[in-house]
């Protein structure tokens, strides 16, 4: 996987759908991502250069991006391109598969159990990621890392959501396990339910 990260951020992107996720005994499904990348990205973190906040993004692939925004809330990426040039793979949505009495306690007002990881910043703070996650190696078998897991058999792309428009709000990359849309964030693209 480390080396599609390398070679180019969209042909990666859908191939981590299915990975799991782990974080000592929780793990989950990836069942949606989103693609960022410069130089023709406005809506990626680095498309004005390398700054601190996204210097991680400049690194080796594999490596997690997490970043703090709309002040309160952390986002898993896993980094993509060869190193020094920024591209991301945002981890948008999981379906819980262990360790979910875990992730309830740090998503109390999580409903039920499809609104756990049905968001990035949701995903984050079930699993306790921060900033001291950020620039781990996601493939080196650390206490936080991706495992191959089955692939999906249908995928769903749509624009990416959460950007202005004129920022890449119009670019179709964002990828779904679309026999697992109980998982994903909202909203779904146009004409899927």
């Amino acid at each position: 996987m480390r080396e599609l990260l390398r070679r180019d951020v969209l042909s990666a992107a859908p191939k981590l759908l299915g990975w799991v996720l782990r974080a000592g005994d929780l793990t989950a499904r990836i069942v949606e991502v989103e693609a960022y990348r410069t130089p023709d990205d406005p809506g990626c973190h680095a498309h004005r250069g390398q700054t601190p906040r996204c210097a991680t993004m400049f690194g080796e692939p594999g490596h997690a991006y997490v970043y703090f925004t709309y002040g309160n809330h952390w986002m898993l990426n896993v980094v993509a391109h060869e190193p020094g040039y920024a591209a991301a793979i945002l981890i948008r949505a999981a379906e819980p598969l262990t360790g979910l009495e875990t992730m309830r306690s740090r998503r109390p007002k999580a409903k039920r159990d499809e609104d756990l990881l049905s968001g990035p910043g949701k995903l984050a703070a079930a699993f306790g990621l921060d900033r001291r996650h950020d620039g781990l190696d996601l493939f080196a078998g650390g206490a936080v890392r991706l495992e191959p897991g089955e692939p999906p058999r249908q995928i769903l792309i749509g624009t990416r959501i959460g950007l202005a428009l004129g920022k890449g709000d119009d670019l179709p990359w964002r990828f779904m396990d679309a026999e697992q849309l109980r998982w994903v964030s909202r909203p779904l693209p146009k004409g899927v339910r």
